[in-house]
């Protein structure tokens, strides 16, 4: 990718990203609660990301216009990560509209990726403003090394 057009994209929301006043706290769920989320709903709008990475954590950035925060839910199980949410149409409540152009997608959605690399999903932070899902998840060290027992015979 176009170093370029990578700092761009996301250099000004990781800049702005220190900033977790409105945050949500991670929760874990069990693998039942995870099995209902896997289950597809028809109907529901794929929900656009960005992933990206530092050395220490993950980010994931995705534009939700019309939803609100009190109806988005986002799950770190393992390296699955996924959200859910609901869109509001600002015409919901008029009475006997008819459409010229209706390209928007309003109503439930969804989204479940697997992550590219080992997280810390129960330290992952979410927040919400102005219309951007911004998560930040902290990433999971692993150490290869192996001792190895030494055995005289």
């Amino acid at each position: 990718m176009n170093e370029k057009k990578s700092k761009h994209g996301f250099a000004m929301i990781l800049e702005n990203s220190t900033d977790f006043e409105r945050g949500v706290p991670a929760h874990s769920i069990s693998a039942n609660d995870f099995k209902d989320w896997m289950e597809e709903s028809a109907g529901e709008g794929k929900l656009s990301i960005d992933v990206a990475q530092n050395e220490t954590h993950v980010f994931l950035v995705s534009t939700m216009a019309g939803a609100r925060p009190d109806k988005i839910e986002v799950v770190v199980h393992n390296d699955i990560l996924t959200i859910r949410g609901t869109r509001f149409s600002p015409l919901e409540n008029e009475k006997d509209i008819e459409y010229y152009y209706n390209e928007c997608y309003w109503g439930v959605f969804s989204r479940t990726i697997v992550l590219p690399i080992n997280v810390k999903g129960d330290l992952a932070h979410a927040k919400f403003q102005n219309g951007v899902l911004f998560v930040s998840i902290p990433k999971q060290k692993i150490d290869n090394k192996i001792s190895i027992e030494i055995v005289d015979d």
